[in-house]
């Protein structure tokens, strides 16, 4: 009965996560395609006054296209001058955060459409003027997770995904960071200065990005014929070089090697103003300045998202696991393969009392969120670090090298698009010729994780442990794969078991010519639970 119980379960907290979805309104026949954005900057970094080529694919049933843009208030935001197509002006409305245009309506199949928006202002966020760690004026942009549409007319929805072009002008005594490969950098007059960067692979809106500061530029040279560079303040250029460059190498092979082909053009990393830690943006990656100037960011983690997250872009906000668990574990991934088991051992043990605190604080909460509409939500422990565990468990659960086959497929398949954690999931069963369904339900759709109490007793005349593990969290039972290790003392392994467990309560027995002097409950650290021993 609990086995029947479970099942249903089960079934419906998939049916649940199918229909679940964030609340971004979609737009059905529309899609953009390329955004050319030219931007100029006064003197100050405060002010942008720019025309953005906004080009869409739409289906002939639809009669108008929605960007994104934030509108004038209070002294900031944007406002829209005027929208052209072909040279025509074209009917729209600027309000709510929402520019709406007039589609013409003369169309009989799929047609590409380009309007021309002509706007100014003074941006509320998304690109924000700063003074650096050393005194200096700078301007960065920061769009995650959807704060591109304080400066860009865009669909800013991960699952709209284009190509693009940023053409800045600004004072001469900035240089220009952004995506892609540098087509033009040429200074007008003796005060100002126009850079065009090209990004011709698609990418995600919170993914455009631009950098203003007085730069120090080291070309390091190319990994699998992709060039690095290093982009940092000139006062932290030695501690820029020493933190991005040898480390970035390694990883960029690793995940080229293992994973698949790198999928942009270059690899930037550039140290920022504005925020801690780092920003996955396409080709041109941010770190927080200060930690840069003290040798210190998450570089790994964010190349990482450059194969997931960036060119593999979840469809939905729901599922930001499919972004940043993926960073986290391959970062794991990286450290067993550069610095050895026991250090991937210990990041796995660190991650999962982490994970215990943060399930402890929110005990319903799913790695899949449910119908998100409040993005400042969007970000926890929970697609860090237990969807990072998650990712470790499907390895266990079907062997290295059929999860190795199934991520690289994954990958190939969804290259420079979207998916789903039902896609990915149909990928590794594929690769594993096994119903995984169970698997990505239990531990993706549901809050909490496993709490387990295990006790043992040796028998004499059987000379054999009796080990004892009970599931004592509430609500559903879970099904478990649990290694059961022996020790004599000293430490010396006596015997070890794998015992599948369903119920509230199993019990197996290992055989031991002596008493042992411990046993040891997922001693090889695959399981993501709650472990407490009853003596």
């Amino acid at each position: 009965m609990r086995a029947i119980c479970l099942a249903v379960v089960l079934i419906g907290i998939a049916a649940e996560w199918n229909l679940a979805a964030d609340t971004y309104p979609r737009q059905p026949g529309i899609d953009a395609v390329h955004y050319r954005f030219r931007i100029s900057l006064n003197d100050a970094l405060d002010r942008i006054d720019a025309e953005a080529d906004v080009t869409v694919r739409v289906e002939p049933m639809a009669r108008e296209v929605a960007l994104d843009l934030v509108s004038a208030s209070d002294g900031k935001g944007m406002t829209v001058g005027a929208v052209t197509r072909a040279g025509t002006p074209v009917q729209f409305a600027h309000d709510n955060n929402r520019l709406r245009l007039q589609l013409p309506g003369d169309r009989g199949s799929v047609t590409d459409i380009t309007f021309t928006v002509s706007y100014a202002g003074v941006p509320r966020d998304g690109l924000l003027p700063f003074t650096n760690i050393h005194g200096d004026k700078v301007m960065f942009s920061e769009g995650w997770p959807n704060r591109a549409r304080h400066w860009l007319p865009m669909i800013d929805h991960p699952s709209d995904k284009a190509t693009g072009e940023m053409i800045v002008t600004a004072p001469a005594q900035y240089q220009v960071a952004s995506n892609g490969v540098l087509v033009e950098e040429v200074d007008l007059d003796h005060a100002r200065r126009r850079t065009h960067w090209r990004q011709s692979v698609p990418i995600a809106s919170w993914l455009f990005a631009v950098g203003v500061a007085r730069f120090d530029v080291h070309h390091a040279g190319l990994v699998h014929g992709v060039p690095l560079q290093t982009w940092t303040f000139p006062q932290d250029r030695d501690a820029g070089r020493e933190l991005f460059e040898e480390t970035s190498r390694r990883a960029l092979d690793f995940f080229s090697r293992r994973v698949g082909p790198y999928p942009y053009d270059k690899l930037a990393n550039v140290q920022a103003s504005g925020f801690g830690g780092g920003m996955e943006n396409a080709t041109v990656i941010f770190y927080g300045e200060k930690a840069v100037a003290a040798g210190r960011g998450p570089v790994v983690h964010e190349i990482a998202h450059q194969w997931f997250g960036n060119s593999v872009t979840e469809r939905d906000w729901d599922e930001v696991w499919l972004s940043e668990g993926f960073a986290t574990y391959l970062a794991l991934l990286f450290t067993e393969h550069d610095k050895g088991r026991d250090a991937f051992v210990a990041a796995l043990r660190r991650d999962r009392e982490t994970i215990i605190a943060a399930t402890t604080k929110r005990p319903d909460a799913p790695v899949i969120h449910r119908n998100i509409d409040d993005l400042t939500g969007l970000l926890s422990p929970l697609v860090y670090e237990k969807a990072g565990w998650v990712l470790h468990m499907l390895r266990g659960e079907v062997g290295d090298d059929m999860f190795w086959t199934g991520l690289r497929e994954y990958y190939r398949r969804y290259r420079d698009g979207n998916a789903s954690t039902d896609e990915f999931r149909a990928v590794m069963e594929r690769a594993s010729g096994q119903d995984l369904q169970w698997f990505f339900s239990q531990w993706l759709t549901r809050g909490g994780i496993p709490r387990l109490e295990m006790s043992w007793q040796y028998d004499q005349h059987r000379q054999g442990v009796e080990v004892t593990v009970a599931q004592v969290q509430p609500g559903p039972l879970y099904r478990l794969h649990v290694d059961l290790g022996v020790e004599a003392p000293g430490g010396n392994a006596l015997g070890s078991s794998r015992l599948e467990i369903t119920g509230a309560r199993a019990t197996h027995f290992i055989a031991v010519a002596a008493p042992p002097a411990a046993v040891r409950v997922d001693g090889a650290t695959w399981l993501l639970a709650d472990l407490r021993e009853v003596k």
